[in-house]
C-alpha cells in the first residue's frame, strides 16, 4: 500500500489531530485515513447523478423500479 507524506504541518494541527484520534481511541494513522476517506466520499449531487445513470441503464435492460409483476409471477408459480 502506498504511503503519503505531508510536509510543513504545524505542531498545533498535529496536536489537534492526535487529540481527535485519542478521543475516538484511534491511532493517528487510523484517524487520518478516516478523514481522507470522508474527504473523497461522493457529494449528494454525485450520488444522485450515479443513481440516475444506473436507473437509465436499468431501463435499457428492461429492469423497472416496480417489482409488483415479479412478485405476482413468483407467487402464482407456487
Amino acid at each position: 500500500m502506498p504511503d503519503l507524506l505531508i510536509r510543513n504541518v504545524s505542531e498545533d494541527l498535529v496536536a489537534k489531530l492526535k487529540e481527535r484520534a485519542a478521543a475516538k481511541n484511534h491511532s493517528l494513522q487510523v484517524e487520518l485515513t478516516s478523514i481522507l476517506h470522508a474527504a473523497v466520499k461522493p457529494t449528494w449531487e454525485e450520488w444522485w447523478a450515479k443513481a440516475d445513470e444506473f436507473r437509465a441503464r436499468s431501463r435499457e435492460w428492461n429492469i423497472t423500479d416496480d417489482s409488483t409483476d415479479l412478485i405476482r409471477e413468483d407467487r402464482d408459480s407456487r
